[in-house]
């Protein structure tokens, strides 16, 4: 067995997501070695996601504090926050136009965990290393080192490390027995592509920007998509069923899966339902989950949290902006308290657990299934 070994203030990140990039490339602004253990086998196995919208109370400052807004910038793809609302039938609640003087702009995710990843010293994501487990190799009280294990056999040993491994962290068990809960509603993510030749009255009802389509009965279905680059839309289906609902759906079989899934949508417009009978790739099922509202633990020394394997909520525009948040107050803080791990650590941690409690707990707070005009009036009233 093959073991990677750290020493000093040398930073282990087990996740390459956003948060654990932003956190190194801080460390790197500030001269602080790090190493990235991802389980993906290079930065382009698999696609990255949609469209994130970064805001200017906490990701686009992260980013600044990564020295890294100027490469922001040119990735924005101008006009993408338009916003247009509508019901079932069709009817539109709210056709916000992008004016380019709101404060979230939107990135693809890809594009933004590029220019992270290349603002890195070569070497510093360890690409294929997916953790299998983590444990304390010191004595009780304070368990470091700490070991890492990855499924290809081969372990680290470090003296401060983070996670940053997302909902079902192997770091998350050394300082709290928290695991994620199901909360009852689910996305199945479709594709479809040259929409504006190919599928012209879904792309229509998109519009330039996000589409929000909505239920009035307070079901919890609902339909959102985002115009990506050209006439590619990406679409978010959204059901409150049980877990066991959708386990009897069939996702590797395309047709099969996208007729059960549209047939949940009998009787709503065509244009809309299209965004799920006419998908050009394999509905990919999105279970959500969420840890408990003031998620916290006790200060274990040397060992830390960010992003969802910290505060794993519902997606709700959030989720992105506040890993890079953590990531670079993180970084922050260790560069401001050389050779004091632990005061770093409780200073970062000091801030995150009101932070994080706060948007957990308004999240818990707004209706699951809100109406159309619900919506339409929440981004109405959004810069």
């Amino acid at each position: 067995m093959r073991t990677h070994g750290t020493s000093g203030t040398h930073v282990t990140i087990v996740g390459a997501g956003l948060g654990g990039l932003v956190l190194a490339r801080v460390l790197h602004v500030h001269g602080i070695p790090a190493t990235v253990y991802e389980a993906e086998a290079s930065p382009t196995a698999r696609a990255q996601g949609g469209m994130l919208d970064i805001h200017d109370h906490n990701g686009q400052p992260a980013l600044a504090e990564a020295r890294l807004t100027d490469e922001f910038h040119r990735i924005v793809l101008p006009g993408r926050q338009a916003i247009r609302v509508l019901d079932r039938d069709g009817t539109v609640h709210l056709d916000k136009p992008d004016d380019g003087t709101g404060g979230r702009p939107e990135v693809p995710r890809g594009a933004l965990r590029r220019i992270l990843v290349d603002s890195l010293p070569a070497g510093t994501v360890r690409w294929g290393h997916k953790a299998v487990g983590v444990r304390a190799l010191g004595e009780r009280g304070d368990g470091r080192p700490y070991e890492v294990s990855f499924a290809d056999g081969t372990t680290a040993v470090t003296n401060l490390l983070v996670g940053a491994d997302g909902a079902w962290s192997r770091v998350r068990p050394l300082l709290s027995a928290a695991t994620p809960a199901y909360v009852g509603t689910s996305f199945v993510e479709t594709f479809l592509y040259d929409a504006d030749t190919r599928h012209p009255a879904a792309a229509k009802a998109v519009g330039g920007g996000a589409l929000f389509a909505l239920d009035q009965d307070g079901s919890g279905q609902g339909i959102s998509a985002h115009r990506e680059h050209g006439g590619t839309l990406h679409a978010y289906i959204s059901l409150a069923r049980p877990q066991d609902w959708f386990a009897a759906v069939d996702f590797t079989d395309t047709a099969a899966a996208t007729a059960r899934i549209a047939r949940e949508f009998d009787g709503w417009a065509p244009e809309l339902t299209a965004l799920i009978s006419e998908s050009d790739t394999v509905p990919v099922l999105r279970p959500h989950h969420t840890l408990p509202v003031g998620h916290r633990w006790d200060r274990v020394p040397g060992v830390t949290l960010l992003g969802d394997a910290a505060h794993l909520i519902p997606p709700n525009g959030e989720g992105a902006n506040l890993a890079m948040q953590d990531g670079a107050e993180l970084g922050r803080a260790l560069a401001a308290h050389p050779g004091d791990v632990e005061t770093a650590l409780a200073v970062y941690e000091g801030a995150l657990f009101p932070r994080s409690a706060e948007v957990a707990a308004a999240e818990a707070a707004t209706d699951a299934h809100p109406t159309p005009q619900q919506v339409a009036g929440f981004f109405a009233a959004v810069e």
